[in-house]
């Protein structure tokens, strides 16, 4: 697949909103990444199964970068957890490895389609409804831990997203403060991002149909543009939280979600039918 100018500029515009919109509403990138990447392979002629499953994992690659200049900013106001994180870490990597190696690459595209359809669309309304649950418990024990970072990496994996939206909420209901949360869980997407991207190329070698520039399931060109306009901007729209009225703007980007979730739960469906 050649890297022409116009496909850089859709790359490059992906990388610049996803990264602005992280920082600015503490989100991942994957639930915007996929849907687009999935229609711009589609749309250059790679099959549907295959344009979902290269989407989420190249969407998940992205987060090695993002993760990083996160967790910097975070570590540096002391925010992260890292005792969840060193707890939570070993599940999450058995969970990923789970994910990525074995049911993603037994489920078809259109089922992964579906999958992510319906998670984002639990996302959305979650973010528009600005629903926290109640602290109810403290922090498991190591095996308790173990268990949810399971959950964690395993979810993660199937979706292509860095499970901000998973464990945010479980740490919250643990009673770990909220700038806490948010802090330890954008440390925890790099472990997620790591070893569900080992498990997406080890899985993708074998299976014949992927583009030339592919490795495994993960798609280069679109990792390289997007993770660098990503970092740029991300920064910016940190910044840019503190000046515009982030609620308002979370109900409108949850409406947003909304849109993309019904066209991968379209994808998926007319797939299978």
């Amino acid at each position: 697949m050649d890297l022409q100018p116009q496909l850089i500029l859709e790359l490059a515009t992906l990388g610049i909103c996803t990264g602005f919109l992280a920082g600015l509403l503490g989100i991942g990138g994957g639930m915007i990444m996929v849907p687009f990447i999935t229609f711009m392979l589609s749309h250059r002629g790679v099959d549907a199964d295959l344009a979902v499953k290269m989407a989420i994992a190249t969407s998940m690659a992205t987060i090695i970068f993002t993760s990083v200049s996160s967790v910097r900013a975070h570590h540096k106001r002391g925010a992260v957890r890292w005792d969840l994180v060193k707890g939570l870490a070993p599940g999450i990597v058995l969970g990923s490895m789970i994910g990525s190696l074995g049911v993603f690459a037994l489920l078809k595209g259109s089922y992964l389609a579906i999958f992510f359809g319906l998670f984002v669309g639990f996302s959305a309304t979650q973010m528009f409804l600005d629903k926290k649950p109640a602290p109810t418990r403290q922090v498991p024990a190591t095996a308790g831990l173990m268990g949810a970072g399971g959950v964690i990496g395993f979810i993660s994996g199937l979706v292509g997203a860095g499970g901000g939206f998973i464990s945010v909420p479980f740490m919250t209901w643990c009673n770990v403060a909220i700038h806490n949360a948010v802090a330890t869980s954008a440390a925890l997407g790099f472990p997620i991002a790591v070893a569900n991207v080992a498990g997406y190329i080890v899985s993708g070698m074998s299976v014949e149909g992927l583009p030339d520039d592919a490795f495994g399931f993960i798609w280069v060109p679109a990792l390289a543009v997007i993770a660098a306009c990503s970092v740029l901007t991300a920064p910016i729209g940190a910044k840019a939280a503190h000046m515009l009225p982030v609620k308002k703007l979370k109900r409108i980007f949850a409406s947003v979600l909304y849109l993309l979730a019904a066209y991968m739960l379209y994808k998926g469906v007319s797939s299978i039918y």
